[in-house]
């Protein structure tokens, strides 16, 4: 099994647990944020723990001494004491993002990546994050780039949907109908 498949039946398991004990799920998102971001500071400190010649006792002692600064007696500690004394502590990294994306499909929210020829303005934008909440039936967060090759208009992707409302596309259409009749 990848480790992006075990890591999703761990934040699948996390998520669950959380929301049946009433927990604020972007508070756990946070400490797996910060556990992971030490791995990411400190790759010494990855090398270590995912080392499979470290033995197992080991781990668990750093990750008991990690957790019980940054996540004590809560879902996320004693999840990442099972990794250790499973020696699965590799799949932080892939745990944590299978976790957010779980946690924004819990509540509703999607990304949009916008592309415009121009800056937007924050009225524009604003309005374009509506429209894509209208079209998705989500709470739509937005990151927005300019790119003047699109000429025009605006290209929004969300996950594996384009919206593609750019003239340089609009353009490609109509040459291709054009070859097509001449």
């Amino acid at each position: 099994m990848s480790t992006r498949a075990s890591a999703a039946r761990y934040a699948r398991a996390l998520l669950d647990v959380v929301l049946q004990e009433k927990i604020d799920p972007q508070q756990v998102e946070r400490q797996l944020e910060a556990i992971a971001d030490l791995f990411t500071q400190h790759p010494d400190l990855q090398k270590v723990l995912i080392n499979p010649a470290v033995p197992v006792s080991g781990k668990r002692g750093v990750m008991q001494e990690l957790v019980g600064r940054l996540a004590p007696a809560t879902p996320v500690a004693k999840l990442m004491m099972m990794l250790a004394d499973r020696d699965r502590l590799v799949l932080i990294p892939d745990l944590v993002a299978v976790y957010r994306a779980r946690l924004m499909d819990h509540l509703k929210i999607v990304h949009a990546d916008v592309t415009t020829a121009t800056p937007l303005s924050a009225d524009r934008q604003a309005q374009i994050e509506r429209r894509l909440a209208e079209l998705t039936g989500r709470t739509v967060t937005m990151t927005t780039k300019v790119d003047p090759a699109i000429i025009g208009g605006l290209v929004a992707r969300i996950g594996s949907t384009v919206y593609d409302g750019s003239v340089a596309t609009q353009l490609e259409t109509m040459r291709q109908r054009l070859l097509q009749q001449g």
